[in-house]
Parts: structure tokens; sequence; C-alpha cells
């Protein structure tokens, strides 16, 4: 099992935590000193107090909680954020109130889950040609007929 080394920059800030064995994301806790409410179509910061040394070949994805999008509509606004492995803030997720009614987030609450996968760093070259597929140039919707 990986290792990855997070230190806490506020009290009372919680460790991710898996929510079953095989869990693939681990559950983010709201640090905060007072409940913030995110009225409809708002964007809030919330702070984790967290930050992390992700390994290097590797990024922290920031997912939306299940239930707290589809219950609550509660969503980080940028779908998934993406934390480098050189970053060492605090990780914040930017939760979006998709819904009609304003909610509350409180002091460790679960607010996003996070995955860390490995990732590949690509050195992109600029070509003349592309090799040919049977897809070719079909975009949006192309493979749906």
């Amino acid at each position: 099992m990986e290792k990855v080394a997070v230190k806490k920059l506020r009290e009372g800030a919680v460790l991710p935590t898996f929510g079953s064995n095989e869990a693939a994301g681990a559950d983010l806790y709201a640090c905060l000193e007072q409940d913030v409410t995110i009225g409809p179509g708002e964007t809030v910061f919330v702070p984790t107090g967290l930050a992390m040394e992700l390994p290097r070949g590797y990024a922290g994805l920031i997912y939306a909680r299940s239930g707290l999008a589809c219950k609550r509509g509660l969503a980080p606004a940028n779908k998934v954020g993406v934390v480098d492995s050189d970053y060492r803030g605090e990780f914040i997720v930017a939760l979006h109130n998709h819904g009609s009614q304003p909610q509350t987030i409180s002091h460790g609450e679960r607010i996003a889950q996070l995955v860390v996968t490995p990732v590949l760093i690509p050195e992109y070259i600029e070509v003349e040609t592309l090799s040919d597929t049977q897809r070719g140039t079909g975009g949006f919707g192309s493979t749906g007929r």
C-alpha cells in the first residue's frame, strides 16, 4: 500500500478516510471555524485543513461525494479537481450548490472524495500526420449511431 504524507494545517482537521475496505476514494472533511451556507448557484471554497505530499508520478483527483451531490446538489465547481504531486498547499474544495435551496456545511462534514491515481507525463511532439483509425475524426456522438 502506498503511503501519502499528510500535514494538518489547522486544529480540528481530519485525515482522509475510506468508507469501506475497497473504496477507491477517501473522504475529505470540512475544517471550519463556523458553519458556511452555500446559496443556490453559489460556489464557496471549503478548507480541509490538510496539505499532502502525493507521490511523484501520481495526482490527486477530487470528486463529488455521490450522496452530497445527489441529495443536496453540492459538488466541486470544477467537476474534478486535479492536485499535482508537487503541490504542497492546503487542499481546498470549491463546492458549488446546483440546487434551489441554500445548503449548510459544518465542521467535520464529508465534502468530497480524493482518488490518488498514477499519471503519465508525456512529451508532446508536433507531427504532420497521425495514424488512421476506424473512428477517424468522428467527434461527439459519432460512435453511438
